[in-house]
Protein backbone atom coordinates (compact mmCIF):
# COMPACT_ATOMS: atom_id res chain seq x y z
CA UNK A 1 0.00 0.00 0.00
CA UNK A 2 2.68 2.28 0.98
CA UNK A 3 4.55 1.59 -2.30
CA UNK A 4 1.28 2.70 -3.83
CA UNK A 5 1.19 5.92 -2.44
CA UNK A 6 4.51 6.50 -2.95
CA UNK A 7 4.23 5.61 -7.08
CA UNK A 8 0.90 7.54 -7.35
CA UNK A 9 2.69 10.40 -5.50
CA UNK A 10 5.89 10.19 -7.78
CA UNK A 11 3.71 10.25 -10.65
CA UNK A 12 1.42 13.19 -9.85
CA UNK A 13 5.08 15.03 -9.43
CA UNK A 14 6.25 14.19 -12.88
CA UNK A 15 3.01 15.02 -14.79
CA UNK A 16 2.74 18.54 -12.66
CA UNK A 17 6.09 19.95 -13.65
CA UNK A 18 6.29 18.16 -16.99
CA UNK A 19 6.23 20.62 -19.75
CA UNK A 20 3.40 20.76 -21.99
CA UNK A 21 3.75 19.07 -25.37
CA UNK A 22 0.56 21.18 -26.75
CA UNK A 23 2.92 24.46 -26.71
CA UNK A 24 3.65 25.59 -30.34
CA UNK A 25 5.92 28.44 -29.37
CA UNK A 26 8.54 26.38 -28.14
CA UNK A 27 8.94 24.33 -31.28
CA UNK A 28 11.99 25.65 -33.00
CA UNK A 29 14.23 24.20 -35.94
CA UNK A 30 17.32 25.23 -36.73
CA UNK A 31 17.75 26.65 -40.87
CA UNK A 32 21.08 27.52 -42.92
CA UNK A 33 20.83 31.20 -43.47
CA UNK A 34 24.71 30.99 -45.35
CA UNK A 35 26.46 27.98 -46.77
CA UNK A 36 29.84 27.12 -45.97
CA UNK A 37 32.20 28.03 -48.47
CA UNK A 38 36.01 27.58 -49.52
CA UNK A 39 36.83 30.55 -52.43
CA UNK A 40 40.62 30.24 -53.73
CA UNK A 41 42.37 33.44 -55.49
CA UNK A 42 45.54 34.35 -55.91
CA UNK A 43 46.09 36.10 -52.54
CA UNK A 44 45.37 32.76 -50.45
CA UNK A 45 42.30 30.56 -49.75
CA UNK A 46 39.10 32.27 -47.69
CA UNK A 47 37.14 30.20 -45.41
CA UNK A 48 33.45 31.48 -44.94
CA UNK A 49 31.76 29.43 -42.27
CA UNK A 50 28.12 28.14 -42.32
CA UNK A 51 26.07 30.34 -40.40
CA UNK A 52 22.60 28.76 -38.44
CA UNK A 53 19.82 30.50 -37.23
CA UNK A 54 16.94 29.04 -34.82
CA UNK A 55 13.71 30.20 -35.96
CA UNK A 56 10.16 29.20 -35.24
CA UNK A 57 9.05 25.73 -36.72
CA UNK A 58 5.61 27.86 -38.60
CA UNK A 59 8.98 29.78 -40.21
CA UNK A 60 8.46 29.22 -43.98
CA UNK A 61 11.22 27.10 -45.65
CA UNK A 62 12.94 29.36 -48.24
CA UNK A 63 12.49 29.68 -52.01
CA UNK A 64 14.50 27.78 -54.29
CA UNK A 65 16.62 29.82 -56.95
CA UNK A 66 16.27 28.18 -60.25
CA UNK A 67 18.94 28.54 -62.29
CA UNK A 68 18.23 30.12 -66.25
CA UNK A 69 17.01 27.55 -68.29
CA UNK A 70 19.31 28.20 -71.35
CA UNK A 71 17.74 25.79 -73.66
CA UNK A 72 14.20 28.52 -74.07
CA UNK A 73 16.90 30.93 -76.06
CA UNK A 74 14.97 32.91 -78.58
CA UNK A 75 15.38 31.69 -82.26
CA UNK A 76 15.63 34.79 -85.13
CA UNK A 77 18.02 36.42 -82.52
CA UNK A 78 20.93 38.58 -83.11
CA UNK A 79 23.28 40.99 -81.24
CA UNK A 80 25.51 44.15 -81.96
CA UNK A 81 27.87 45.09 -79.58
CA UNK A 82 27.93 48.88 -79.50
CA UNK A 83 30.32 49.33 -76.79
CA UNK A 84 31.83 46.82 -73.82
CA UNK A 85 33.87 48.05 -71.56
CA UNK A 86 35.90 46.64 -68.35
CA UNK A 87 38.22 48.88 -66.35
CA UNK A 88 39.87 46.31 -63.96
CA UNK A 89 40.40 49.42 -61.21
CA UNK A 90 39.23 53.22 -61.88
CA UNK A 91 41.53 54.36 -58.95
CA UNK A 92 38.31 54.51 -56.59
CA UNK A 93 38.69 51.26 -55.59
CA UNK A 94 36.33 50.04 -58.29
CA UNK A 95 35.75 48.11 -61.03
CA UNK A 96 33.67 49.13 -63.55
CA UNK A 97 31.46 47.36 -66.28
CA UNK A 98 29.78 49.50 -69.00
CA UNK A 99 28.37 47.81 -72.50
CA UNK A 100 25.67 48.61 -74.67
CA UNK A 101 24.35 45.46 -76.92
CA UNK A 102 21.77 46.27 -79.80
CA UNK A 103 19.14 42.72 -79.68
CA UNK A 104 17.91 42.13 -82.44
CA UNK A 105 14.08 40.37 -82.95
CA UNK A 106 14.06 39.19 -86.48
CA UNK A 107 10.31 36.98 -85.05
CA UNK A 108 6.75 38.33 -86.09
CA UNK A 109 6.27 38.15 -82.84
CA UNK A 110 6.78 40.58 -79.71
CA UNK A 111 9.62 38.13 -77.24
CA UNK A 112 9.07 38.68 -73.14
CA UNK A 113 12.42 37.37 -71.38
CA UNK A 114 16.14 38.40 -70.63
CA UNK A 115 18.87 38.97 -72.68
CA UNK A 116 22.17 35.79 -71.06
CA UNK A 117 25.32 37.31 -71.36
CA UNK A 118 28.60 34.87 -71.78
CA UNK A 119 31.43 36.10 -70.22
CA UNK A 120 34.92 35.00 -70.32
CA UNK A 121 36.90 36.18 -67.24
CA UNK A 122 40.28 35.06 -67.02
CA UNK A 123 39.73 31.85 -69.34
CA UNK A 124 36.79 31.09 -66.47
CA UNK A 125 33.60 31.23 -68.69
CA UNK A 126 30.17 32.17 -66.83
CA UNK A 127 26.67 33.14 -68.02
CA UNK A 128 24.94 35.97 -66.22
CA UNK A 129 22.10 38.14 -67.06
CA UNK A 130 22.80 41.78 -65.64
CA UNK A 131 19.29 42.93 -66.27
CA UNK A 132 18.04 43.99 -62.62
CA UNK A 133 20.91 46.31 -62.81
CA UNK A 134 21.03 47.66 -65.90
CA UNK A 135 19.72 50.57 -67.45
CA UNK A 136 17.70 49.29 -70.06
CA UNK A 137 16.84 45.88 -69.36
CA UNK A 138 15.10 44.76 -72.28
CA UNK A 139 12.54 42.02 -70.58
CA UNK A 140 10.50 42.86 -74.37
CA UNK A 141 11.36 43.10 -77.70
CA UNK A 142 8.68 43.94 -80.26
CA UNK A 143 7.93 42.19 -83.34
CA UNK A 144 10.92 42.73 -85.49
CA UNK A 145 12.86 45.68 -83.96
CA UNK A 146 15.27 46.24 -81.39
CA UNK A 147 16.22 47.04 -78.10
CA UNK A 148 19.63 48.54 -76.67
CA UNK A 149 20.57 46.48 -73.37
CA UNK A 150 22.28 49.11 -71.70
CA UNK A 151 24.21 48.74 -68.39
CA UNK A 152 27.05 50.72 -66.40
CA UNK A 153 27.75 49.92 -62.80
CA UNK A 154 30.96 50.08 -60.33
CA UNK A 155 31.66 47.55 -58.02
CA UNK A 156 33.79 47.85 -55.20
CA UNK A 157 36.92 45.72 -55.12
CA UNK A 158 37.33 43.10 -52.24
CA UNK A 159 40.86 42.56 -51.23
CA UNK A 160 40.15 39.30 -49.82
CA UNK A 161 39.33 38.27 -53.11
CA UNK A 162 42.48 38.89 -54.71
CA UNK A 163 42.50 41.25 -57.19
CA UNK A 164 39.95 42.37 -60.23
CA UNK A 165 40.08 40.15 -63.05
CA UNK A 166 42.29 41.51 -65.88
CA UNK A 167 40.47 40.09 -68.75
CA UNK A 168 36.84 40.45 -69.06
CA UNK A 169 35.39 39.96 -72.43
CA UNK A 170 32.16 39.14 -74.00
CA UNK A 171 31.62 35.77 -76.02
CA UNK A 172 27.90 35.52 -77.04
CA UNK A 173 24.20 37.04 -75.81
CA UNK A 174 21.54 34.88 -75.87
CA UNK A 175 17.76 35.81 -75.52
CA UNK A 176 16.40 33.84 -73.25
CA UNK A 177 12.31 33.87 -72.80
CA UNK A 178 10.29 33.61 -70.05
Amino acid sequence: MIKFVKVSLLFSLLLLFSCPSDDEDACTKTIIVQFEQTISGPSGITFIPEITQEVPCDFPEPEVVEPIDQGNALTNFSYEVISFVFTPDTGNNTSRLQFEIKLNNENDFVVKGVPVLTIDSDNIQFSTSYSNDAIAPCYEIQANSSCNHTYDKETPLDPNLGPPPSKFDLVSVKYVLK
